[in-house]
């Protein structure tokens, strides 16, 4: 990924990242130019899907499952046990 700085053109670098989610991030950019010097911060975000992942649909819902805190799965495992069978 490229960064250009607002202020003179010249080539920027990502001196470091804040992930603050799984969709978005903070860069923490810097000039290439010496003598412009400047620093800003740019924020990298998740937009929309163009073409659907190939895993499994199994897969990513024990994937998303996984990643809930024990009570919220709890929960969930609860409410699909009240369920009456097909």
């Amino acid at each position: 990924m490229r960064v250009y700085c607002s202020e003179c053109g010249s080539k920027g670098r990502i001196a470091s990242r804040d992930d603050l989610s799984k969709k978005f991030a903070k860069l923490y950019c810097q000039c290439g130019d010496a003598t412009c010097g400047h620093t800003w911060v740019a924020n990298l975000t998740f937009s929309h899907t163009l073409s659907p992942s190939a895993q499994a649909v199994d897969r990513l819902l024990f994937d998303r499952l996984r990643d809930l805190p024990r009570s919220q799965q709890r929960e969930l495992f609860d409410q699909l046990g009240a369920l009456p069978s097909t």
